[in-house]
């Protein structure tokens, strides 16, 4: 099959440049060229469009190879370059090569060319799909998958730099947190990909009322934050109520029905007096849950005097409970089977509990607020430690039935530097056998900051831990993934697992992912196994095991 290029000849000579376009033919690839002798032509068609390859002879009378180099990498700097001649030292040579040319051949042997060509174009894709997969990982890591706004992490840094602005040069900001109303109805009545849609939808409306300064976050959910920066507190007032009432204006249609939402608002200045970044945010978010208390479609400014805000800062005392209970050791491990369904092996999942006082705290209270308040890696250095500890008992008693152990990440720990060599100490420490611990993070916080997943996985199994993707099937885009994504097994999420008797949807979602996963080698976990008539359908399916009160309530390691 011929293959097709664009390839520019710098040559004085216009035989010459027949001879490479014939020789090129005679290969197999059909050319489209174009021939120029000087610097002037030579800088003309570099910027008028992009060459799969640029030849240049080396000796002109008013032009050389060294300067068409220089010219070539400085326009366009991914141009493959070879160079011809019909006598060159090697010394010259050398300095060609070292310069960016890619090759050099001489005119008395053109044979040389066409293969030199073929591989320079075979390297040149190479390099082209290596930076497009580096770009789509740069841009992932910084923005939201499905609104394609930045995400939390990227706005938090923007929202550092107003903070800075704010105490170097008392310049005002404002921080704007919103809140949809009503998403759940829309997400229930039509699905996710109703609401999926609807978010984007929304993020646009946003974006469309701010200034080309401003910054828009899709901070989780069905939240967005808002960074307008140079901004007066009545000047963002006046666009929180624009964003408000362009919210509760637009006409979302689906499936022939049409649907309005409305949005709660939280408004926080940003000035010489304003904290931290943390706190700015639990500001807004606190502001935005009091707008919600004060029956929705509502805008709260923060303010300290105001008694509503007070209230709701003394609801989120957990995470001083949390502090707390890390320092007097009042966290809890309990454990959950995994039982074979197509396997002989039996695992279990270590869950975490905390104490206040002669009650147990499941962990749907507290763990919202150690998320919020960036405790979550302390949690979970907390779970590891006393993981491992256990493990070791068990080992050493004998009673370690061949099984794996389960431990849940955060995606908070995943971008802590310093986690990575905790594990890898406690391990030692412990000497507990790596490849008895499974751990595991959601689907979301993969898919959500992939290349530091991806490197941070990687090292875990180096060490010979194994891995674990919990929750899996919540976006169903997220199939490609499973290449990128070095894990063992697969977790699919329960809310699909839980109605696959009543919802072939469900059902066939399930196979689905069963299926991939095996087919990439990994073994698969139902979640939600509430009832013995899921647990036959599962088997049936093939699933190689089942998690679930159906199976197993939670229980404390000591039962």
């Amino acid at each position: 099959m011929e293959r097709f290029l664009k390839v520019l000849i710098v040559d004085d000579s216009e035989d010459d440049a027949l001879l490479l376009v014939r020789e090129l033919r005679k290969g197999g690839l059909r050319c489209e060229f174009e021939r120029v002798e000087n610097a002037v032509g030579l800088k003309a068609s570099l910027n008028r469009q992009d060459w799969d390859l640029v030849v240049t002879d080396h000796n002109m009378p008013a032009f050389s190879s060294a300067e068409a180099l220089k010219i070539t990498k400085a326009v366009q700097p991914e141009t493959p370059v070879i160079v011809v001649s019909g006598a060159i030292s090697d010394d010259v040579a050398v300095d060609s090569m070292k310069s960016g040319a890619q090759d050099y051949i001489m005119k008395d042997n053109l044979a040389r060319l066409v293969p030199v060509v073929e591989r320079e174009l075979r390297e040149s894709e190479q390099r082209s799909a290596h930076r497009a997969v580096e770009q789509k990982a740069a841009y992932l890591a910084n923005h939201d998958v499905l609104t394609d706004l930045i995400n939390r992490e990227q706005f938090k840094v923007h929202l550092g730099h107003a903070l800075e602005t704010a105490f170097e040069q008392g310049v005002e900001h404002a921080l704007v947190y919103v809140d949809l109303d009503q998403f759940k109805i829309i997400n229930d009545t039509c699905g996710h990909v109703a609401g999926d849609e609807l978010l984007k939808q929304i993020g646009s409306v946003i974006k469309s009322i701010l200034g080309e300064k401003d910054y828009i976050s899709r901070m989780g959910g069905d939240e967005f934050g808002v960074l307008l920066l140079d901004c007066t507190l009545n000047e963002a007032t006046a666009v929180a109520g624009r964003i408000h009432e362009a919210i509760k204006q637009h006409r979302f249609l689906w499936n022939n029905q049409e649907f309005r939402v409305s949005s709660c608002i939280g408004l926080v200045q940003i000035n010489h007096a304003s904290s931290t970044i943390e706190e700015l945010l639990a500001s807004a978010d606190m502001a935005c849950y009091a707008a919600k208390d004060k029956g929705r479609s509502y805008i709260q400014i923060y303010d300290l005097n105001d008694q509503d805000l007070t209230q709701r800062r003394d609801q989120m005392h957990w995470a001083s409970r949390i502090r707390q209970a890390l320092d007097r050791d009042e966290f809890l491990l309990y454990k959950q089977a995994i039982v074979g369904l197509t396997e002989t092996a039996n695992h279990c999942e270590f869950l975490v509990r905390m104490k206040d006082g002669d009650r147990i705290v499941p962990p749907g209270l507290f763990i919202p607020a150690a998320e919020r308040f960036n405790l979550m890696t302390l949690i979970d250095r907390w779970v590891v430690n006393h993981a491992f500890a256990y493990v070791k008992r068990c080992v050493e008693k004998g009673v370690d039935n061949g099984g794996l152990y389960f431990i849940n990440l955060s995606g908070s720990s995943l971008n802590d530097e310093t986690f990575f060599a905790f594990v890898r100490e406690r391990k030692d420490f412990y000497g507990i056998p790596p490849h008895s611990i499974c751990f595991e993070i959601t689907e979301t916080t993969a898919i959500s900051n992939i290349e530091t997943v991806s490197v941070f996985i990687a090292e875990i199994r180096d060490l010979g831990f194994l891995f674990a993707l919990d929750d899996f099937g919540v976006g169903m885009s997220s199939f490609a993934y499973l290449k990128a994504i070095p894990i063992d097994v697969l977790k699919i999420d329960g809310g699909f697992v839980r109605n696959i008797l009543k919802d072939a949807m469900d059902l066939a979602i399930v196979s689905a992912c069963n299926s991939i996963a095996h087919s990439a080698g990994l073994k698969t976990v139902a979640e939600f196994v509430e009832n013995q008539e899921i647990e036959e359908c599962l088997r049936r399916l093939g699933v190689d095991f089942a998690q679930g009160y159906g199976i197993e309530k939670p229980r404390p390691l000591d039962e």
